[in-house]
């Protein structure tokens, strides 16, 4: 059996809403220079060189100058098509599948997320793409270290997945952590460019032909936005991932987060030796001199137009402040 060319696909779009004020959407998570003087981006693109024949990013009109700004740091071509509105995960995936072979190896990722443990992380992508090459669709399961509540979950038995779930609370993120058969649904995957088109249009056939009618149609990667209006807006796991016969589940041992809280971003920065007082808190975004009285495991995010305070464990409750700016069409934004 050959092994066919890998490409590693980059979805850039979403705005990092839980990240609010640092992440806007002039400036989303992913191109924040925040870690070790990189952005979450940059990273993302040089963790899959080695591994990866070519790279397509998958962006958006709003961001594909700081994507291509980014690109130009790395002496390889890529494709880059942009959508003219979001249409979920599904469609960006397509467009990309699209624009290869259909033997092509596609390596999925989001362009936000942090990945530490090379070797390992190395390790899951060989394990991954030797299933992929034999027709199946490969997720990364991450093993959980807590009853986290703002992740999917994949619950499987050996490298076969049993089921996807959705986003649990407390009590039954608990339950699936005493269970020990549960991973953390990573956002990652390994496939075929044509397997995952074929298990689409089987699945979605909707998502299927509008996609390929606005690849068709797109004008040096720019997609039109009349008939991107006609893609339904689905992720992956609904179109296909959770409806397929064809799946395996790949562990991740290395050190994975989607840095989607501020309670993620607060556990990355003290890792890494951020300054913290001894009652935990810590400052985000300034220098200046601050002190907590009275409070522990708080975050004070600071920018030039918004301050922000919370509870490390309220860190989900952002995305509701920042729908509540959103309602009132807030420039803040």
């Amino acid at each position: 059996m050959g092994i066919n060319k890998v490409t590693h696909v980059v979805l850039t779009g979403g705005v990092g809403s839980r990240l609010w004020p640092l992440s806007r959407k002039t400036l989303p998570k992913q191109y924040l220079d925040l870690f070790d003087g990189q952005s979450l981006f940059e990273k993302t693109v040089a963790r899959n060189l080695e591994i990866s024949d070519k790279t397509i990013v998958v962006g958006n009109i709003e961001n594909y100058k700081m994507s291509n700004a980014i690109m130009s740091k790395f002496d390889r071509p890529f494709i880059h098509i942009i959508e003219a509105l979001p249409r979920n995960t599904a469609a960006a995936i397509a467009f990309a599948a699209f624009a290869s072979e259909s033997d092509d190896v596609l390596l999925i990722t989001p362009s936000d997320h942090i990945i530490d443990g090379d070797d390992l992380y190395n390790d899951a992508l060989q394990k991954a793409i030797l299933l992929a090459n034999q027709d199946y669709l490969v997720t990364f399961g991450i093993k959980p270290t807590k009853p986290e509540t703002g992740y999917g979950y994949i619950e499987f038995e050996n490298e076969n997945v049993i089921a996807f779930h959705e986003k649990p609370n407390l009590e039954t993120a608990t339950t699936y952590l005493q269970n020990g058969n549960y991973f953390w649904n990573s956002g990652l995957f390994c496939f075929k460019a044509g397997k995952f088109l074929a298990e689409l249009e089987s699945q979605e056939p909707e998502v299927y032909w509008a996609s390929k009618t606005a690849w068709e149609e797109n004008k040096e990667g720019f997609l039109d936005y009349e008939l991107s209006l006609n893609i339904p807006s689905i992720s992956i796991d609904y179109a296909v991932m959770e409806r397929s016969g064809d799946i395996k589940v790949v562990p991740a041992h290395f050190e994975w987060s989607d840095l989607g809280s501020f309670e993620s971003v607060y556990d990355y920065l003290v890792q890494k030796g951020h300054p913290i007082d001894t009652n935990r808190n810590i400052v985000i975004g300034t220098s200046m001199h601050t002190t907590f009285i009275g409070v522990k495991n708080c975050i004070l995010i600071y920018t030039t137009d918004a301050l922000m305070v919370l509870q490390k464990e309220n860190s989900q409750e952002v995305k509701q402040v920042y729908q509540q700016l959103e309602s009132i069409a807030s420039p803040l934004l």
